[in-house]
């Protein structure tokens, strides 16, 4: 990746600060021993921030006290990493980092690079949301404090643990319900899978997604998760509503 390394972080300070030895070591200790550890990386050589990790322990207090907090986690690679390694490797990847996480459901696909509710206040991006339905545009506090055991659109790459697969019949309930060519259903340690919506991830054209990633949907409906604050967002609540049904309506 030449320059293009995680080489500032932010945390509870809200400062960038050089990620150095020293940073690293202080990073780790309070990821183990913090209860509420906020922490961002950043690469900024390229000037795009290419390369980004954002890690929310918790936000205003621990998820034991108010059952929709959760700990959230996202790891940022370009497309021309995608480009460059292949899909293939960059499902390898997804579930290397997946592997030791406690995920109750996680995604992994095409997003917009912004940063933060960027997405959400200007026009010409909104317009996005609704004509490339696979590109994702998560906001990480709000599912902190909102997500709980609820489970986000279909992804290309979508991890689901308990308490919904369970309440879907285990993995061999999940398979029994998807009948695409293109899905597959992989089961991962821990009563947890990741089902794979076809070869590569697609954003999507004119509104329209292929049928895997509907019929996915269509199973996780009863379970999909609607944001209910939108003081930061200029959407209106039916286009919000809107999108968050992209894959169904």
């Amino acid at each position: 990746m030449g320059n293009n390394v995680l080489s500032r972080y932010s945390h509870e300070e809200w400062t960038w600060n050089e990620l150095d030895d020293d940073a690293w070591e202080r990073l780790l200790r309070e990821l183990r021993d913090a209860p509420f550890a906020n922490h961002e990386l950043r690469e900024v050589a390229s000037g795009e921030q290419l390369y980004r990790l954002e890690y929310l322990g918790s936000l205003f207090g621990p998820p034991s006290e108010e059952p929709t907090r959760v700990c959230a986690v996202s790891f940022w690679l370009p497309t021309e990493y995608l480009e460059e390694h292949g899909p293939g490797h960059v499902r390898e990847l997804a579930l290397e980092l997946a592997a030791p996480l406690p995920f109750c459901s996680g995604h992994a696909g095409f997003t917009f690079n912004t940063g933060h509710d960027l997405l959400y206040a200007r026009p010409e991006l909104r317009k996005l949301l609704f004509l490339h339905p696979g590109m994702d545009a998560p906001r990480l506090g709000t599912l902190a404090m909102e997500l709980g055991t609820k489970v986000r659109a279909p992804s290309w790459l979508t991890f689901l643990g308990e308490p919904v697969l369970g309440e879907l019949g285990g993995a061999s309930g999940l398979r029994a319900r998807l009948h695409s060519p293109d899905v597959t259903v992989q089961e991962l340690e821990g009563e947890r899978v990741v089902v794979t919506l076809g070869p590569q991830p697609e954003a999507g054209e004119e509104g329209r997604m292929p049928p895997a990633y509907r019929e996915l949907a269509r199973v996780l409906e009863p379970w999909l998760f609607h944001e209910k604050y939108l003081l930061d967002s200029s959407l209106t609540e039916e286009e919000l509503r809107r999108w968050e049904r992209r894959m169904l309506d």
